[in-house]
């Protein structure tokens, strides 16, 4: 039987998570640990003061907790603990919002696929992108569910090179022109924060994450979602900088 551990940063309560759940269910055993409230932007944050708290939210036929911790605190529940021995491969999504770009380094979504990878098991972490914070009319999380499913068919036939994972971001339209292999593209932010004043009382409030536009080339993840295509972007655990390492590795600088 194959094990199946799905996580987010969402929250458990999220539909995001419940479809790409539902959708996976044909595959193998689906074990689900989320937490247990929203913990959007915490990328790769663990619980190192607290204990963490799992309670078990059965539903539907599915093996479901929600967790006190971090995104990454849930993939460790749930590899070590709570699958029922150790899962095959781990989806983490479907989160709303897009993960492009400069994202992957906030995400708390795509920071669960980096802790499943680091223990050893293939990972997926996969976004509809849908506007946020704003909410959209109508969410195609049946579409990023379909997508996910088909990828996650190819990682359990063909498992991922060891310290990989994958990227996924769906574009939020009922129907795709496809899907496509993609790198990292960057994200640009405006160069100056957006303030609003209380009204006197001399504190002032900032809007830190005032984004301006999406920068990169034409086989990027950026122009791939805009395009209306799915993008896959590999990405690895290991950030070593290979070209610099070589220029410098036969040489001792002076302390």
């Amino acid at each position: 039987m194959v094990r199946i551990l799905v996580v987010n940063d969402d929250g458990i309560a999220s539909e995001g998570i419940a479809v790409l759940a539902r959708a996976l269910q044909p595959l193998g055993e689906v074990t689900v640990v989320a937490p247990d409230g929203d913990r959007s932007g915490t990328s790769h944050s663990i619980s190192v003061h607290s204990a963490v708290r799992a309670q078990a939210m059965p539903e539907a036929g599915l093996r479901r907790f929600a967790c006190s911790g971090t995104p990454a605190d849930c993939v460790l529940l749930g590899v070590n603990e709570l699958c029922g021995g150790r899962p095959d491969i781990v989806l983490s999504g479907i989160n709303r919002g897009a993960n492009l770009a400069d994202d992957v380094n906030y995400s708390g979504t795509v920071a669960a696929a980096v802790e499943a990878t680091i223990v050893g098991v293939p990972a997926i972490a996969v976004s509809l992108a849908s506007s946020w914070p704003k909410q959209d009319p109508v969410h195609y999380w049946d579409v990023a569910a379909s997508v996910a499913r088909r990828l996650a068919t190819e990682v359990l036939r063909e498992p991922l090179p060891p310290g990989t994972y994958w990227n996924v971001n769906v574009p939020n339209v009922a129907e795709l022109r496809g899907i496509r292999f993609t790198r990292l593209g960057r994200k640009q932010y405006a160069d100056r924060l957006a303030r609003e004043d209380d009204g006197g009382a001399g504190a002032a409030y900032y809007w830190v994450w005032d984004m301006s536009h999406l920068g990169g080339g034409d086989d990027t993840d950026t122009v791939a979602v805009d395009g209306g295509y799915a993008s896959v972007t590999p990405l690895q655990i290991d950030r070593t900088d290979e070209a610099t390492l070589r220029r410098y590795a036969a040489r001792t600088l002076p302390a």
